[in-house]
């Protein structure tokens, strides 16, 4: 019974898991005491995309119910789907969740980029907490609307940057709000990985048979329809313009997470990019073999303007000065100038957080912990939905992350160009054929 004398079902609870008053049946697990956790305080999850990274997913939420799984490739899910004998089986995620609306609690989603927003969509609209892999959609128009959605509907969500519940993205977060290495002006970020594929551009011409366990119209969902070519599936997908979202949506939501956080940064009011052999429209099906972006963020709160500088694949960022001859700056990471030093980072979630050189990174007086510590990124999420509160890396945050790299990614279309971006109003103020990127159009029977 709640509080007014009504039952409520469980179900009815966990929709309503962010509001401020809901009725109950889990028994909380203060109640009970530290370490104890009553049968029914675990949720029913569906997972859709479990091969690849979607398995690890699966595997870390698998102390719950798993109660669906979904994968359009049967034959790369197949070992989940035999792990998991009790959960019922699917390759298209629409009829999960028709099929078994009151019966899931929550949904993994960690598909290819371009189905990440349909899919998760789906899910909050009705009533389904939500995990999703980085990047958390394929266009800023998904973005917003996801983000939108999730607090209509009132929902919890995470973004799938594990390193956000790292315990030294708090360090740097740490460090830098007391001043460590003063004022910060400038960033540079980088990831060394490649996706380009010009050289394989000519073989799309190809014809290849869809392979007998792979459904290969749901795989393509809203995007517009292509024949099958094994080039773009399994796993290779992100380099492929319509599919994936390169070095820079597969990296920023880890390597810009920690400056992203701590520094406030917003929306930048300009982006540019450079690249080099590289034509947008010739080879605007794939990404070009390195970038340089810059964007210039506005001053924020008590911050000043602030500039960083993406780069990835064959571009590298200039050595800090003040390196040690005998160390190497970070492949995948970032170098943080301040007014008075650098840290040095790497990809997730700060790692390796130090400041440069390393005489001063021991006469550096380290301040008192500010910043509550996570037992990890699933269970922060898993957590927040019991707890009837939002994750770390909810789609408010994570989406105008997710956004520095969609950003990227038109101004990549549009090389050399410096962008004027209105991020309150969703719109290019210099570029009408920039505008024409901010969402990418569906393909018939597809909507969000």
């Amino acid at each position: 019974m709640d509080t007014i004398g009504k039952k409520t079902s469980r179900r009815q609870f966990l929709r309503e898991a962010t509001t401020a008053v809901a009725a109950f049946t889990i028994v909380p697990r203060h109640v009970l005491g530290k370490g104890v956790t009553p049968p029914s305080d675990k949720l029913n999850i569906a997972c859709i995309g479990i091969s690849g990274q979607g398995g690890g997913n699966l595997g870390a939420v698998s102390g719950e119910n798993i109660v669906a799984l979904c994968d359009v490739d049967t034959r790369r899910a197949g070992k989940a789907f035999e792990n998991y004998p009790q959960a019922k089986k699917y390759q298209d995620f629409r009829k999960m969740l028709d099929e078994m609306d009151n019966q899931i609690d929550a949904v993994v989603v960690s598909t290819p980029d371009h189905i990440h927003a349909v899919a998760a969509m789906a899910a909050i609209k009705r009533g389904k907490h939500v995990y999703c892999e980085k990047p958390l959609a394929h266009s800023i128009y998904e973005i917003r609307a996801l983000a939108k959605a999730a607090r209509e509907h009132k929902v919890v969500t995470q973004l799938g940057n594990q390193g956000h519940s790292f315990d030294t993205i708090r360090l740097f977060c740490e460090w830098i709000r007391d001043g460590a290495i003063g004022k910060v002006h400038e960033i540079h970020a980088c990831c060394s990985a490649v996706h380009c594929r010009i050289d394989q551009l000519s073989k799309l011409k190809e014809k290849h048979e869809v392979p007998p366990e792979l459904d290969w119209d749901l795989w393509l969902g809203p995007a517009q329809y292509r024949p099958y070519h094994p080039m773009y599936l399994p796993v290779s997908w992100r380099a492929w313009m319509p599919f994936g979202s390169g070095t820079i949506g597969d990296w920023v939501c880890h390597v810009v997470d920690p400056v992203f956080w701590t520094l406030d940064l917003g929306s930048p009011k300009t982006i540019q990019a450079q690249a080099k052999g590289y034509d947008p429209k010739e080879h605007a099906d794939t990404f070009p073999a390195g970038t340089i972006i810059e964007y210039e963020f506005p001053a924020r709160g008590s911050r000043g303007p602030v500039k960083l500088v993406w780069y990835d694949g064959v571009e590298k960022p200039p050595r800090p000065s003040d390196l040690e001859p005998d160390r190497k700056p970070p492949d995948t990471g970032a170098v943080v100038y301040g007014d008075k030093g650098t840290i040095t980072y790497g990809s997730h979630g700060a790692g390796g957080v130090r400041i440069i050189p390393e005489a001063k990174m021991k006469a550096y007086k380290q301040p008192s912990q500010t910043l509550p510590r996570v037992k990890e990124h699933h269970q922060d999420w898993l957590e927040a939905i019991k707890d009837k509160k939002q994750a770390g890396s909810n789609f408010d945050y994570g989406g105008p992350l997710t956004e520095i790299a969609q950003l990227g990614i038109i101004a990549t279309k549009m090389l050399g160009q410096k962008l004027e971006w209105d991020g309150e109003n969703m719109r290019f103020t210099n570029c009408d054929e920039a505008n024409q990127l901010i969402a990418s159009p569906y393909r018939q029977g597809w909507t969000l």
